[in-house]
């Protein structure tokens, strides 16, 4: 999932502390995919439904397409959700395992522990 995501080269850590690993890198990018409440009501509408078109999404929040289309992209591009392209519309709906993962990241922020 952390594969889709972009992220910038940061500079190595100084000498005797630990560098950022991956799964903090992880975390951090499906807790900004997720932070927005346009995003959770998006997520919690494509749990519901399974699946939907950007149209139909469009109708069900109180914000404008151009709004929903961009919070959509953000959510793809931080592995929350999965397009499929059927003809000129694109079908949306939650990645598989992506909450699971989500939650498991967040137990493992335990004080001590270190992946």
């Amino acid at each position: 999932m952390v594969e889709r995501i972009r992220f910038l080269r940061r500079p190595a850590a100084p000498k005797g502390r630990r560098a950022l690993g991956k799964s903090e890198e992880e975390v951090a990018a499906l807790a900004w995919g997720i932070a927005h409440p346009a995003r959770v009501a998006i997520m919690r509408l494509l749990s519901e439904r399974g699946g939907c078109i950007c149209g139909d999404i469009v109708d069900s929040l109180p914000l404008a397409q151009a709004t929903v289309s961009q919070h959509l992209k953000v959510l793809k591009e931080t592995g929350w959700i999965e397009g499929e392209i059927d003809g000129p519309r694109v079908c949306y709906c939650p990645t598989e395992g992506a909450s699971e993962r989500f939650k498991q990241l967040l137990n493992g922020l335990k004080p001590g522990d270190r992946r």
